[in-house]
């Protein structure tokens, strides 16, 4: 990297940091943002999926504000902004027997080349794989790094590509990386509609919910729930790579009588599901970068009980959303007191803090800041 191409880095950084609102952010300056979204997954997921999830909801606030907002991703994608298919079908739920995700994001990531003077702000949601390729425009882009940082391999890349301006989606995730080129954190929303107002009468059950994996522990959920005297039931993915994980430390304990395997559900179930709980467990054992589930419960109004490791403190209140807790012994007498948690003003404390407008805002503030030290000329106010 020249240096030449270094000092805007630093004014881009520095401007960034500041807490006011942009000037273009304030005026309401209609952008051209690409979105670039893993293939993985359709955007929104069919089932389970967290990025793919965050940046269906991202697209579609912007859309809804005013911007013109193309989505690279897969073709089976729901959307209100303009696709671009990176493939026909996302790639976990394509049952073709021969298929190669590294080749399907290589294709994409060439038509975002391609047209990449048609946006102010490309905003890239896939990991490293585009670092080798944009880095003659790094300074128009965003990565925003939605898994965990404490990687060696992912961190020697990002050292050697330091000009790309990075989002993080908890402060706490940085930690590993505090070198890094950070201009922003943005918290996940979702939107307001998504999930059922909270429930009057709750069930006396439990739930777990995400993907059936070492680090999220749901081993522990179920002898929490055991040792609590609640049914737990347990929505949740087992992936390829978690297979022996599930067979041999999983599937024996799912068949005792408090629990409830229900396996992957779609968005309206495991809506229900959550809604009609007592309380959300979420007893994970690596350092989180943001939890996305936590807030689907809040949205909920069902309390949470979460162990306190990587985002937990940073996105939970506790004693408010319901209660961060550093032991088995802990998490089995929060289970007593969730009746004391006000899922009203769980809710209340998610629209304040979790919508998706308040993070397309956010980001908004992200690329208007962005445009305005690079010198990309946005385009006309968007109506009213």
């Amino acid at each position: 990297m020249t240096a030449r191409s270094k000092a805007p880095m630093r004014a881009i950084r520095d401007t960034l940091s500041a807490s006011s609102i942009s000037t273009a952010a304030r005026k309401g300056k209609k952008l051209r943002i690409a979105q670039i979204a893993p293939l993985f997954e359709s955007v929104p997921p069919r089932l389970y999926g967290g990025t793919e999830r965050v940046v269906a909801y991202l697209v579609d606030a912007l859309v809804d504000l005013g911007h013109d907002v193309t989505l690279f991703a897969s073709g089976d994608s729901r959307t209100r902004a303009r696709l671009v298919p990176g493939r026909a079908q996302a790639v976990r739920l394509d049952r073709a027997p021969l298929k190669s995700d590294l080749a399907s994001h290589l294709a994409m990531l060439y038509d975002v080349r391609e047209r990449a003077d048609e946006f102010d702000v490309l905003h890239f949601h896939t990991d490293v794989l585009h670092l080798s390729v944009f880095e003659h425009m790094a300074e128009r882009t965003i990565t925003t790094l939605h898994g965990r940082l404490d990687i060696p391999d992912l961190q020697a890349a990002l050292k050697r590509w330091p000009e790309y301006p990075l989002v993080s989606i908890s402060n706490n995730q940085r930690r590993p990386m505090p070198w890094g080129n950070w201009i922003a954190t943005v918290h996940h929303g979702l939107p307001l509609d998504l999930y059922p107002r909270p429930s009057q009468k709750p069930g006396d059950y439990l739930v777990f919910v995400g993907r059936i994996a070492p680090e999220k522990r749901p081993d522990r959920a179920i002898a929490i729930a055991r040792r609590a005297g609640r049914t737990l039931k347990i929505a949740a993915k087992v992936d390829a790579a978690d297979v022996r994980y599930f067979n041999e430390v999983i599937e024996p304990l799912i068949t005792e009588p408090h629990v409830e395997f229900l396996g992957e559900l779609g968005e309206r179930e495991k809506a229900r599901l959550v809604s009609g709980a007592a309380g959300l467990l979420f007893p994970i054992d690596w350092p989180e970068p943001f939890g996305l589930v936590m807030i689907e419960a809040m949205a909920c109004g069902t309390p949470v009980i979460a162990w306190r490791c990587g985002s937990v403190p940073e996105v939970m209140q506790d004693g408010v959303t319901g209660f961060v807790v550093d032991s088995e012994d802990a998490a089995v007498a929060a289970c007593r007191r969730l009746e004391d948690i006000d899922r009203a003003l769980t809710r209340q404390t998610f629209e304040e803090r979790f919508s998706a407008r308040g993070m397309a805002m956010r980001y908004l503030d992200v690329y208007s800041r962005l445009t305005e030290i690079t010198g990309a000329a946005p385009l006309t106010t968007p109506a009213a």
